[in-house]
């Protein structure tokens, strides 16, 4: 049998470091995507007015977030403004703030494309029935954005949920970076703990994002 470094996980409390590790990844990920749905529903409607100001102002906000590598935004929010500015901000709230926004901005862009992909002839049909425009975008095109939105959020949230494990670049302890900690620790005693802790960790990202996607299936299924 050939030494995959796992027994390394028996030591001490290493496994329950690796899945503290993990919450943290997930909490980052989570408290971003509570905001970012939310904000990003609201973006992507202000995307689709016909007002110029609010179309340039959006895009230029969409551009500059999907331009910039998540890492640049994580030196710039942590390094950049707790100098410039003074802030006291720790690893996991510019983590939540950088994640936010580049949620809030991937998300928009989703809802923009969801809404303009509804036919106008929808809206047509609906007017000569009567309905509202508040019932309109209730009735009609809310159940339709929200179909075609479910396979693209769910890819979203999840690539937000793997993303974290930048956030160890500016110190925060979350599971890759306790994943490098047991390692050094372990290097000389068992040399080949990289491959059963990496795997480890691979195990835990797709359990992971593994329920979300199954989630998504499910709801494709209720909804379509």
């Amino acid at each position: 049998m050939p030494d995959l470094g796992l027994d390394v996980l028996r030591k001490g409390k290493n496994f329950a470091r690796l899945m503290g590790g993990l919450w943290v990844a997930l909490k980052i990920s989570l408290i971003a995507v509570a905001v970012s749905v939310p904000m990003g529903i609201l973006l992507g409607i202000v995307m689709t007015w016909k007002n110029p100001a609010a179309r340039i102002l959006t895009r230029l906000y969409l551009e500059f977030i999907r331009v910039m590598p998540q890492l640049v935004l994580l030196f710039l929010m942590f390094f950049g403004t707790t100098r410039g500015f003074g802030w006291n901000l720790s690893g996991e709230t510019a983590s939540v703030i950088v994640f936010s926004l580049w949620g809030t901005a991937e998300m928009g862009d989703l809802v923009r494309g969801a809404l303009i992909s509804i036919p106008k002839h929808q809206y047509e049909s609906a007017e000569a029935l009567g309905f509202s425009r508040a019932g309109i975008f209730l009735y009609i095109i809310l159940p339709q954005t929200a179909r075609r939105l479910i396979p693209l959020s769910i890819n979203l949230i999840t690539r937000m949920i793997k993303t974290t494990s930048l956030v160890l670049m500016i110190g925060v302890v979350e599971v890759l970076k306790v994943a490098q900690q047991i390692i050094e620790a372990n290097r000389m005693s068992s040399p080949n703990a990289a491959f059963g802790i990496y795997l480890t960790v691979l195990i835990l990202y797709f359990l992971a994002c593994w329920p979300i996607s199954l989630l998504a299936k499910y709801l494709e299924k209720r909804w379509v």
